[in-house]
């Protein structure tokens, strides 16, 4: 999910172990700048439930949050992806937290690739017939497809949910909003470009995944 309250993408992907992603589900939901918080958090929430509900995905991902600044825009976008982390632990669905350059790293093979850059390969990968639009689905598009491509643990035990930690030099997998099914471990040496570029955005972004 590249989450917002004005506009909140949420998509899901289908990705094999050969790590071919197909496009099963995406929208572009929001809410008006006029509405109370309290109503348009509720309306995120439903919107994730509902996507959760229908395709029952095993992994989650949501955009990790960097800011300098507690702006009413980075505020907001906070809350959006609090209420979107919610929704996947109450569904027992695993989280992992992205940040937007090692999003890009994933599929443009650079972190500071520009919303086009990132559109169109979104739009490459998944065989698309015209780009996805607004950016926001192509930006949480990309974010399902990374974390597919990295692997994250299989669905947790009932009652019990968490932050995906694993490390993508040792697991590849199949997502959807996450994904279905891990893949073998990919050697560090057999990395793809991409997926070196990743780790090397995770490492300047701070040092790895925090639980």
């Amino acid at each position: 999910m590249d989450p917002g309250l004005t506009r909140c993408g949420i998509a899901v992907v289908d990705v094999d172990a050969r790590r071919r992603a197909a496009l099963v589900h995406v929208e572009v939901t929001g809410t008006p700048p006029t509405a109370p918080l309290d109503q348009r958090l509720l309306r995120i929430d439903e919107a994730v439930s509902a996507v959760l509900a229908a395709h029952r995905p095993d992994r989650a991902a949501v955009e990790r949050m960097f800011a300098n600044t507690n702006t009413p825009t980075v505020l907001g976008t906070a809350q959006a992806a609090g209420v979107a982390i919610a929704a996947a632990a109450r569904a027992g669905v695993p989280v992992g937290l992205h940040t937007p350059s090692e999003v890009k790293a994933a599929v443009t093979g650079h972190g500071d690739a520009g919303k086009e850059q990132v559109t169109t390969m979104v739009t490459r990968i998944l065989r698309l017939d015209a780009p996805p639009r607004p950016a926001d689905a192509a930006d949480a598009l990309a974010l399902a497809i990374a974390h597919g491509w990295r692997g994250t643990p299989p669905r947790a035990p009932a009652g019990q949910t968490g932050l995906d930690t694993a490390d993508l030099a040792s697991r590849a997998g199949r997502s959807q909003f996450a994904a279905k099914a891990p893949a073998r471990a990919r050697p560090r040496g057999q990395l793809t470009a991409a997926q070196r570029a990743w780790l090397d955005a995770e490492r300047s972004a701070g040092g790895g995944r925090r639980r």
